[in-house]
């Protein structure tokens, strides 16, 4: 996120650096641009094109990614990951959580679940699926006869981005190795994605949920297992457009029986 300003109406004297500083942050600003602000309300006052671009708040992804992956070898249990994550200082959405927020359940289950971030209550909370999407998602469960003791739980991101804003490609990167590292240790038999987001960076796609949901796909993982993925609706999503539930009751009934012939 860029944001330009103009303080002209402030003198110097009564500006707080560190509350205009931390108010950016919690906005989820990665970069300033430049060290004069301007603003860009009136038409005719725009940045000069020699202005330098200077990316104090922002993270070196290549490198970030690089330690991700190269910490992810080091560890073998899902314990062991959500240490390591806890520790990790390559994400900005760390300076902002409460939480980091790991997966729930049972990590030796057979199905796991991915939604794409933690919410208020999970960030505030630091449980997975705690708030009103996480207790639709239970009754999801209970109606095909599966409660969180039968499955894996977790996100794309394990923090909350600043006011709920929808993730940066970049900060998806950077939480893709604990990720993929969570599916490597619980070696699940079928993944349900929650999401668009969810199941277009676990299988590297574009497409839309609703050209997604309710097809089987395959997702390979870093140990060379193949897993039966299917895609459907968030329960965010569910809340706010109820008459999209029959779709995802037929979704689930397609998921039990996937579960009915793997076990056979």
């Amino acid at each position: 996120m860029f944001i330009y300003f103009k303080l002209a109406s402030m003198s110097e004297e009564n500006i707080n650096v560190k509350e205009i500083l931390d108010f950016y942050i919690l906005s989820g600003v990665e970069e300033t641009c430049g060290d004069i602000a301007f603003s860009c309300v009136k038409k005719d006052v725009l940045p000069k094109a020699d202005r330098k671009i200077h990316s104090h708040l922002a993270f070196d992804t290549k490198e970030a990614l690089e330690s991700a992956y190269d910490l992810c070898d080091r560890v073998s249990s899902i314990d062991e990951l959500k240490t390591l994550v806890e520790n990790f200082e390559g994400c900005s959405l760390k300076t902002t959580a409460l939480s980091t927020v790991m997966g729930d359940g049972n990590p030796n289950a057979k199905l796991m679940f991915i939604g794409e971030a933690p919410g208020a209550d999970e960030d505030r909370i630091g449980r997975a699926f705690v708030g009103r999407s996480g207790q639709l998602l239970d009754k999801m469960l209970a109606s095909i006869g599966l409660n969180r003791e039968n499955c894996y739980i977790c996100n794309i991101l394990p923090w909350r981005p600043p006011g709920n804003r929808a993730p940066a490609d970049a900060e998806i990167a950077v939480c893709l190795p604990f990720l993929k590292k969570q599916i490597e240790i619980v070696q699940p038999d079928i993944i349900f994605a929650l999401g668009a987001v969810a199941v277009n960076t676990l299988l590297d796609n574009t497409d839309t949920i609703s050209k997604l949901r309710g097809k089987w796909m395959e997702y390979k993982t870093e140990n060379g297992k193949i897993v039966d993925v299917m895609a459907g609706y968030h329960p965010a999503y569910l809340l706010r457009t109820p008459a999209q539930k029959a779709k995802a009751w037929s979704d689930f009934l397609r998921l039990k029986k996937k579960m009915e012939q793997t076990t056979c």
